[in-house]
């Protein structure tokens, strides 16, 4: 599993509360679910990060 670092997010009141319940409603923490909501949107985007097996493998 890869490391994880913490650091300050700024999100907005309301937001918050959206995700809380969202996340609520998934049974994940709202710190899970942000981590989840980030990944889906990276994976959209074809920007997830590569892992390590992924990176042997190219070379």
């Amino acid at each position: 599993m890869p490391k994880k670092k913490a650091f300050a997010l700024r999100i907005n009141e309301d937001m918050l509360k959206a995700v809380e319940k969202w996340a609520a409603d998934e049974f994940r923490s709202t710190n899970g679910q942000i981590e989840w909501m980030l990944m889906q949107y990276l994976k959209e985007h074809k920007r997830q990060p590569k892992t390590k097996d992924a990176a042997k493998d190219e070379k």
